[in-house]
């Protein structure tokens, strides 16, 4: 069995024995353990170069388990004591769940549902500017660029468009309601065709591009299943959309459609245009991606078509492609799309308060330095160092009880922590001090978008001769 070595410090020691106590009383854990306070009294202070020099080797364990936010190479420590060596969870109480998904790793690199990315205003850009497009859209997770023909537009430049993409190793669509702009599309090498009724179906004779097949309408179910048929006759590629209606005009019933579809055509390839859910409905497109995303999965949809038109549905991509793994993840493992990933999260947090109130001031107690900790619980902000333990659920209400007048410095860092806090108090979010606040796939979060670090955050008040730039760290 495994032994795992615990480093900690001071005032994290006495929560970690907890935790770890907890873990184990009544569990099947698939390893023994042993708690190292070495010698700091603040865990997120630890560094690989102190531990060289506090921590004896050679150690009797088979890994070594450091802080959550101890930061630096780890790589020289697995090197120095022979063993692997990794870091625990940012907050303890994450530490039962940090290794339930250790020891089940989810692989959320596979994926079966491909994403083609609309360009709606293709016709008003040039070449440059749509190549421009479709690299940002493929970081984002396209997988094929879809340009979108404007009726009544005129798209002369369509034909070097199409081949410029292709040149760059893009897979292209063309979407138009214009027969001669699918045929010039289809020409030029694009590998699909938006979209092609029975009336159409003549195009894909005179073009190789694998056509999306459709009704004359979204309720012709049997118009649509005999272009399948015709297609499955002659063993030519296709897709099939029974089209997403938007609400309230008729989603239930279009969700009945591609469930008809399925069960009708099991081994049909199925595309599922979102954007009349994600584009036309003002909520949070995260959870409608997931939603739609775990419909694709339980009716293994080939594809979407999606589009990131209005301000709300920016992320739209970045969502589809986080809930197109997760649920084929959970699809493949046969359980619920539940501890597979937090990227669509966005929001709120499932746990957002690690530690109650009386825990927070148990560890309050204990802090003899003037650096001020923030931490947040359901009953608001707390905020304490030597002086006492404040309580609050707005910045302003705690901003006198600081004593930060005179310091910009602190007062600024100050601010910006309680903001977050805050934030995070109202959401139901986690907040970790010194940190960006996580909102999943919908921003990106750099590793430190304010510039102060555990290490130099201004965070305690000035004291005489003492370098507001160089202060201890202001979390536990």
């Amino acid at each position: 069995m495994d032994h795992l070595v615990f480093l900690t410090g001071r005032l994290a020691e006495p929560a970690l024995r907890r935790v770890l106590g907890e873990m184990s009383d009544g569990q099947t854990v698939p390893f023994t353990w042993e708690v190292r306070e070495i010698g700091v009294q603040v865990a997120a202070l630890m560094t690989p170069s102190l531990i060289l020099r506090r921590v004896p080797r050679p150690l009797q364990a088979t890994r070594l388990i450091v802080p959550g936010r101890c930061r630096g190479d780890l790589a020289e420590l697995s090197a120095h004591y022979g063993i692997p060596v990794e870091r625990g969870p940012e907050e303890l109480k994450d530490l039962p769940q940090h290794f339930k998904l250790a020891a089940r790793a989810v692989d959320l690199s596979r994926w079966r549902t491909r994403i083609l990315a609309e360009i709606v205003d293709a016709p008003h850009l040039s070449v440059d500017a749509t190549l421009a497009r479709a690299a940002a859209l493929r970081a984002e997770g396209a997988d094929v660029i879809d340009l979108g023909c404007l009726p009544g537009t005129d798209y002369p430049q369509l034909e070097d468009t199409v081949r410029a993409l292709k040149d760059a190793g893009f897979q292209v669509s063309v979407d138009s309601l214009q027969p001669e702009e699918l045929l010039r599309g289809g020409r030029a090498g694009a590998d699909y065709l938006l979209s092609l009724p029975p009336s159409l179906l003549w195009i894909a004779d005179e073009v190789a591009s694998t056509p999306v097949l459709i009704g004359r309408e979204p309720s012709d179910e049997d118009g649509l299943a005999a272009s399948i048929e015709a297609f499955q006759r002659r063993g030519r590629a296709f897709l099939a959309d029974a089209i997403l209606d938007p609400i309230p005009f008729g989603f239930t019933r279009s969700i009945v459609r591609y469930q008809r579809l399925r069960d009708r055509f099991p081994d049909a390839p199925i595309l599922m245009g979102v954007g009349n859910l994600t584009e036309l409905t003002e909520a949070d497109t995260s959870g409608i991606n997931a939603l739609l995303l775990g419909m694709c999965a339980e009716l293994d949809v080939a594809a979407i078509l999606t589009t990131q038109v209005s301000a709300h549905a920016r992320r739209a991509i970045r969502e589809a492609d986080a809930a197109r793994r997760v649920m084929h993840a959970a699809q493949t493992l046969r359980t619920l799309p539940k501890g597979l990933g937090d990227a669509l999260m966005t929001t709120h947090a499932k746990q957002p308060w690690p530690d109650t109130p009386d825990e927070i001031a148990a560890t309050a107690a204990q802090v003899r330095d003037p650096n001020f900790r923030v931490q947040v619980s359901a009953q608001g902000l707390h905020v304490y160092n030597r002086d006492g333990l404040r309580l609050a659920q707005d910045p302003y209400t705690l901003w006198p009880q600081l004593g930060l007048h005179g310091d910009a410095g602190h007062a600024f860092y100050m601010g910006v922590e309680l903001a977050r806090a805050q934030v995070a108090w109202q959401l139901g979010k986690r907040y970790v001090q010194d940190q960006p606040l996580r909102w999943g796939v919908a921003a990106d979060t750099p590793e430190d978008i304010s510039g102060l670090t555990q290490d130099d955050a201004a965070c305690g008040p000035a004291q005489a001769g003492a370098d507001p730039t160089n202060r201890p760290s202001a979390t536990t």
